[in-house]
C-alpha cells in the first residue's frame, strides 16, 4: 500500500490548492523542504501528498544521517512518474477543475479493464484520478490474482 507520495510542481501552493479541492482533503506546508506542502485527505489509509518547489530533489544523508532535501536548476518538462489516486467527487467535478486551471483532463479507458482521468498537474505531471466508480473497476481488475494471464504472453507448452 502506497501511503504517500512526493511530486515537484512550479506552484507548490496553487497546486495544493486544486489537490486538496480534488481529494476533499486539507493542504499544509510541509517545513522540511521550505516552499513545499502536504495535502492530506484524513482518509483509513493515511493518504497523503507531498508537493515540492520543481528542482527539489532528495538525497541520502552522511553516513546514518536522514535524506536531504535539495534544489537543482536540472528539470524536466515531463516525468516518468505517475499515480493512480482514488478520489471522492465526480468525472463532471474533476472536468470542471481542470478547465479552470486550463490543465489537460483526458477520460482514458486502459486496455477495457478500467477506466482513468488522466489529470496533468501543470500540463507537465500526469496523475491518473479515479471516481468512486472508476475505483471500483480498479480494484475489481487489481485484486484478482487470475488477472495476471493478461499481463504475461502465453508460454507454449514444450513437448518432448
Amino acid at each position: 500500500m502506497i501511503h504517500h507520495i512526493s511530486i515537484a510542481v512550479q506552484n507548490p501552493h496553487r497546486v495544493a490548492q486544486v489537490l486538496s479541492e480534488v481529494l476533499k482533503a486539507q493542504a499544509v506546508p510541509f517545513f522540511p523542504n521550505p516552499g513545499s506542502y502536504m495535502v492530506i485527505p484524513f482518509d483509513e489509509y493515511g493518504t497523503a501528498i507531498e508537493l515540492y518547489p520543481l528542482g527539489s530533489q532528495i538525497e541520502p544523508g552522511d553516513g546514518d544521517e536522514e535524506c536531504v532535501f535539495v534544489r537543482t536548476a536540472i528539470t524536466c518538462k515531463f516525468t516518468d512518474i505517475h499515480a493512480a489516486i482514488s478520489v471522492p467527487i465526480s468525472q463532471g467535478e474533476i472536468e470542471q477543475i481542470g478547465i479552470r486551471e486550463g490543465w489537460r483532463v483526458v477520460h482514458c479507458n486502459r486496455d477495457s479493464f478500467f477506466n482513468v482521468i488522466e489529470f496533468w498537474i501543470e500540463n507537465r505531471l500526469m496523475i491518473e484520478l479515479l471516481t468512486p466508480e472508476m475505483a471500483l473497476q480498479y480494484l475489481k481488475f487489481t485484486t484478482r490474482s487470475e488477472n495476471l494471464k493478461y499481463f504475461v504472453p502465453e508460454v507454449p507448452v514444450a513437448t518432448i
